[in-house]
């Protein structure tokens, strides 16, 4: 009743038994035939009246309304600015470049180091060299795959730095490997 429109049903009920309280009054109404006194509520006086004005009350209302659906868009713009973010970082290898000196400087090692060994041996260190050349092959495969971008390829520059971190130290052992393998295609053949 404090923000509702001030009337009440029955009239006549209200107008004989409530009257202070709910501010009724009679007034005529022409009406042809039905013509006669008719009940109508006044808020002014009755003895208690709606706590605010309902215009006021919907007002505020709105406004709260208002206010929740900013800070939602705000919360939201956020979480989609950091989404779109993350997708970017997701879809460019920003990390390889730092890597790409180390692994190429490498590889060419270990293809000088196998080919050497090859021709020193005349080919009798061919199975140690294959099986050098299949696990040189794996390593660059894997760093191949890491360095895809693009829809399907997405991972984070940290994962793909990590990534690179091990893709390097597997290559540095296998260098190391085929410089022993060197050595002793020197020494033997």
């Amino acid at each position: 009743m404090e923000t509702g429109p001030w009337d009440f049903e029955p009239g006549w009920y209200y107008y004989f038994l409530h009257k202070n309280y709910s501010g009724a009054e009679t007034y005529w109404k022409w009406s042809g035939l039905k013509s006669g006194y008719r009940v109508r509520f006044k808020e002014h006086k009755s003895n208690v009246k709606t706590i605010m004005p309902r215009r006021i009350a919907q007002e505020e209302l709105q406004k709260e309304k208002v206010k929740k659906a900013e800070e939602e868009r705000v919360k939201v713009k956020e979480m989609h600015d950091e989404e779109v973010v993350r997708a970017a970082d997701r879809n460019v290898d920003l990390v390889y470049s730092s890597f790409k000196d180390d692994f190429n400087r490498m590889q060419g090692v270990i293809t000088e180091g196998l080919t050497f060994c090859l021709t020193k041996s005349k080919g009798k260190l061919y199975p140690q060299v294959n099986e050098l050349q299949r696990q040189n092959d794996m390593i660059c495969q894997s760093i191949a795959y890491t360095h895809k971008q693009g829809i399907g390829n997405e991972l984070e520059n940290s994962k793909r730095q990590e990534a690179y971190v091990e893709y390097k130290k597997q290559m540095e052992e296998l260098v190391s490997r085929v410089a022993h393998l060197v050595g002793m295609a020197q020494q033997y053949y």
